[in-house]
Formats: C-alpha cells, structure tokens, sequence
C-alpha cells in the first residue's frame, strides 16, 4: 500500500502546521507555545482525552478504535512520540517563514516530526480502523534535556498503559521517500566531561617556579586521545572529543587553572564503563607526573538507543508497505549521535526508524530545514503502523 491517500488531502494543512512551528521555535522545556498548539489541534480532532503538562511540557492525546482490544491482543495501546524543542542557533534558511525568535530555530526537524504526528493523529480520530487505544506523546527537551525520561518519570507508560512505543527521525542525506532502521544499538550513549586543572601560576618568564595549567591541559588532550586508539577494541565503537580548552587572561602570565570539555560516545554500556574508567586512570596519573591537581567530572547522559527485533521487522515491513521494499534500508551501520528516546526503548519494547530529508543541510546546521515532501511518507507510516499493530 502506498501513501495514505487521505494523507496527500491533508498535506497542504500539515505543512501549514510545520511552518508555523518553524516560525516560531521554543528551546527545551520552554514549548508552551507549541505545546499549545498541539493541545488545541488534538482537542480539536476529537481525541478521547488531552494531556498537558506531562514531563513539564509534555503533551498526550489518547485516541480510542472503533472496538476494544480484544483478550489475548499482544498490543492493547500503541505509543507514538515525537519531539518539539528547536535548537539555539541563528537560522540563514532565507525562507519565508524563518524563525522570528532570535537565537532558537528548527535546525533539527523537530517542527516536521511534530507536524507529521499531529497529521496522523487527525486521520484516526477521523477513522479509528483499529482496535485498542493509540497515544501521540508530543515531548519537549530532547536536544539535552531528557525530555522523554521527564515524561516516564511523570507516569507517561504507566498512566496510558503504553505496550509498544515508536519513534521516528528526519535524516538528510537520505532520499526521500525511504527509510532506515536496524534492530539493537542504532544510536550511541552520550556522556559529557568536565576536567578542572589546577596549577600553580607565575610569570610567563620563570615557569620553571610554576605548574603550567595549560601544558597540563595539553598533555590531558593528547593522552586522553589514546583510551579510545589503545584500551578500547579496534572492533567496537567509541568516540571521545575534547571541544572546549578553557585557560589564561593575559599573554605573559602562566594561568593558575585551565579547564577542559567534551563528551564520550559509546554503542556497548561494557565500553562506556571502561572508557570512563581510563580517563580517571590518565587523570590520575597526569597528576602525579606534572604535580598539578586534576579533577575529572563525569556525566552520564542518554543511554545507547536499542531497537527491539521484533518491533523493528514490524516498522520495517510498514515502511515498505508505505515507500517499498526497494526504499526501506534494513541494515545500515548506528550512528554516534544520541537520542533521548533511547529511554523510552529503555521502558518499553518499540523501534525507532529515520525517514529521508533528501539533499538537505544536515542537522543541526544554521541553514537546515526540514523537507515538506517527507511528511507524506512520515504521516502515512504512523497511520499504517497503528492498523497494522492495532488491526480491527
């Protein structure tokens, strides 16, 4: 079955919907706007129930079928999320509907994953050809924020009585009309570090009667380097960046203290306990060596995002039902980008699959925008992936 004819009717009022969300991006958990807009449009769909405020800003429409869940159904309620924070950078798009909040834009899609699932949303409340209960989980601060541990720690799975749960992600470079997933690790953990050095200042012509920050600083970066090259398998997975060096005020003093930032990126939890373990063991021993004070702080952010096999072959067998078994790749390699809805994987049995954005900008990048022609696929796809789950 191709896109969803009803789709291609809607297309003009999704797109409506997107570009004004693109016109006017919120960051993290400050959606209020958006999330208003969401609420308003579900109400105005007819879903059973509307809930705001969930996670903070979260919103969640229930959407009952045309018949119960009968007894022995494997799936009774279907999640579908999608995200609605932007991102803090300035937009040079030069489209007519650019961002007019200063500093925030859509460079991530986030407005198109909003609007395609507020389309579905529209289309089965209108139908409801199936049988149990659907929830459109619209959540806030992913790039950062957690959005979607806020919305499980607030009751979301428990509350709607989630048995599957999807996600679904732009991806430029990828043709549209297809799509992309794969079962087990597809996106990687992301940490975040802190390093504070300190040193003894001086004058810059008597380091000898100093502990120099920075070239203790420097000597972290290179070291630091060699726990991904020598104590992690050349087989598996890591990436540890430094992208912030913090030091010094003036050209002819040896600064006290310098500090470094960056994050680690893992697909295994085995290799992210290891790799945290060696940069404490290289902070350790530079210490000793230089006579300077290292102080590593360590924050373990997203978790790896798993798809589970089962509910991957089921998005993948949709996807081809939506753009053809030709358009659907099954094995592409995982990304060392991290994803939030990793938790919701973490909760509950679902998959998570990219959908192409074609030649775009990628993400994340001030001249990024999100192609209006993906979201008749994008929208069909949740549509037939409710059905097919939840068949009547």
């Amino acid at each position: 079955m191709p896109v969803v004819n009803r789709v291609a009717d809607l297309h003009a009022d999704i797109t409506a919907w997107r570009r004004d969300m693109h016109e006017h991006p919120e960051l993290m958990y400050e959606v209020h706007r958006t999330a208003g807009l969401v609420a308003e449009k579900l109400k105005e769909f007819g879903c059973d129930e509307v809930i705001t405020g969930m996670g903070r800003t979260g919103v969640v429409g229930l959407i009952k079928g045309k018949k119960p869940a009968v007894a022995g159904q494997d799936v009774r309620t279907l999640g579908l999320r999608a995200d609605m924070d932007a991102l803090p950078l300035e937009e040079i798009t030069g489209v007519p509907y650019s961002s007019k909040n200063k500093g925030a834009m859509h460079a991530c899609g986030h407005d198109g994953h909003t609007a395609m699932l507020l389309g579905a949303a529209r289309y089965l409340a209108e139908t409801r050809n199936f049988a149990g209960e659907v929830a459109v989980i619209f959540q806030p601060a992913e790039e950062g924020g957690a959005g979607a541990k806020a919305m499980i720690d607030d009751g979301l799975m428990d509350r709607f009585r989630i048995d599957q749960v999807y996600g679904m992600h732009n991806a430029p470079g990828l043709g549209l009309g297809k799509f992309a997933i794969r079962p087990g690790a597809y996106m990687a953990s992301m940490d975040e570090l802190t390093i504070d050095i300190e040193g003894l200042g001086g004058h810059a012509a008597r380091p000898h009667k100093s502990i120099d920050s920075v070239l203790v600083g420097s000597q972290l970066v290179l070291a630091l380097q060699s726990v991904v090259s020598r104590s992690v398998d050349p087989l598996e997975a890591a990436v540890l960046s430094i992208c912030m060096f913090h030091a010094g005020s003036a050209p002819n003093v040896i600064p006290q203290t310098a500090s470094l930032e960056g994050t680690v990126r893992t697909l295994k939890p085995r290799v992210r306990d290891l790799v945290e373990k060696r940069m404490n063991e290289v902070c350790e021993g530079i210490a000793v060596t230089t006579g300077a004070k290292i102080k590593l702080d360590y924050r373990r952010g997203y978790p790896v995002l798993v798809n589970h096999a089962a509910q991957t072959d089921i998005a993948a067998r949709v996807a081809a039902e939506v753009a053809g078994d030709s358009n659907v790749e099954t094995s592409p390699p995982p990304m060392m980008g991290a994803e939030d809805f990793a938790y919701m994987l973490e909760a509950k049995p679902g998959a998570f699959i990219f959908i192409g954005n074609g030649d775009s900008a990628g993400l994340h990048h001030p001249a990024y925008n999100f192609n209006d022609e993906a979201i008749l696929y994008g929208t069909s796809y949740w549509i037939r992936l409710v059905e097919t789950q939840l068949a009547a």
